[in-house]
Parts: C-alpha cells; sequence; structure tokens
C-alpha cells in the first residue's frame, strides 16, 4: 500500500499553499501600505499647492505685511501709548475721575497712577479737558486741576512742576476769599472758567502724564 506516501505529499503541498498565501498577504499588506502613504504624499502636496495659491506674490521693491481678513480695513492702528481709560492729547494722556476728594487727595491719587493733577497749558488743552468731563458726567461739573498758591501766596504753581503760562480765570478771580483760597477749580460759573477755592472742598478731578 503507498497510503503514507500519499498523505505525506499531501502534507507537503497544503504547507507550500500556506507559505504561497503568507507571501501573497504580505505583498497586499505592503501594496496597501504603499498606497496609503502615496495618497497622503499626494494630499499634501495638494494642500501646499493650494495654500501657496492663495497667498500673493509681492511685487519687487513692495514691502510685506501680516495678512488681513477681507473686507476689514487694510489700516493698521497702532497702539496708544497712554493705559486703558486715559486718552492722548498733545503728547499727554489725561484722565478724568469722578470720586470727590480734596486737592491733596486727588493730587496723591494722580501721583500713584504716575501722574499728576492736570496742568492746562493753552486753551485747547483746556477744551478737550472740558469735553473729557461732559464725555462722562453730561455737564461741565467743577473739578480740580493741578494749580495753587499754597508755597506762596500769589505765585501760582503747577503740581508737575511745568511753567504756569496759561491761565483761565473767570472776571475778579483768584480773590483768595477770607485769606483760605489756595487751589484751582475748573468750570467754575457761568463762563466754565477758573476760580481759587479752598483745597479742603471736595471735586471730581483730572489727572495728566507725558505719554512715554
Amino acid at each position: 500500500m503507498r497510503v503514507p506516501c500519499a498523505v505525506g505529499t499531501l502534507k507537503l503541498t497544503l504547507r507550500r499553499k500556506k507559505i504561497i498565501l503568507q507571501k501573497i498577504i504580505f505583498t497586499i499588506c505592503i501594496i496597501s501600505t504603499m498606497n496609503v502613504l502615496i495618497v497622503s504624499l499626494l494630499v499634501c502636496a495638494l494642500m501646499a499647492l493650494t495654500t501657496a495659491a492663495a497667498v500673493p506674490e509681492a511685487e519687487p521693491g513692495q514691502k510685506t505685511g501680516p495678512l488681513v481678513q477681507e473686507g476689514k480695513s487694510h489700516i493698521v492702528k497702532r497702539s496708544s501709548s497712554c493705559p486703558g481709560g486715559w486718552t492722548a492729547y498733545n503728547g499727554r494722556c489725561f484722565l478724568y475721575v469722578p470720586t470727590a476728594m480734596t486737592w491733596a487727595r486727588a493730587e496723591r491719587n494722580c501721583q500713584s497712577l504716575g501722574g499728576n493733577l492736570a496742568s492746562v497749558h493753552n486753551v485747547h488743552e483746556y477744551h478737550e479737558i472740558q469735553r473729557l468731563i461732559v464725555k462722562t458726567s453730561y455737564e461741565y461739573k467743577m473739578a480740580w486741576i493741578g494749580g495753587s498758591d499754597a508755597e506762596e501766596k500769589g505765585t501760582w504753581l503747577w503740581s508737575d512742576g511745568s511753567r504756569f503760562s496759561y491761565a483761565n480765570w473767570c472776571r475778579g478771580q483768584p480773590d483768595n476769599y477770607r485769606g483760605s483760597q489756595q487751589c484751582i477749580q475748573m468750570n467754575f460759573g457761568e463762563g466754565k472758567c477758573w476760580d481759587d477755592a479752598k483745597c479742603s472742598v471736595r471735586h471730581p478731578f483730572v489727572c495728566s502724564k507725558t505719554i512715554r
């Protein structure tokens, strides 16, 4: 009988088929992996080309700048040198504080913010300060500014040390009523001008500081 020989041949054949099948599967896996890599590379290349096409090239001699969104202004606004809440005008920052304080306490408060009670050097600055007050309080409220003659009667000085070269006194002022009025309040009377007042009176106030 030749049965054992036939069985051995069958096993050998099955083993060869198994090996061939494994090779086929391995080859398919390699081909599939390569296809995935090729597709990924094609997608990346397509995205790169799309991005490059979306960014216009600068003309010779043209400076490049940050991209802006469509429909937005191309004007780049420079950030203000004044802190938030302050208003820049003529090289200085101004802040109206609506909280009523004595002149001395208001000055200390301005100093804690890096400035002083506001000095005023021309009518344009005065009108700008008035505008700030009206913008916040909706009226021409009386307020402290930085002028005082506390050091020497009749010699008015600004607390920030700048030259006292401009004044907007109301008619008949300063009068130093009863000898105790040594600080300047603005927006006084119908003329919304300056008056000397007792420094212990409580008023809102305006701070100023130089733009750094």
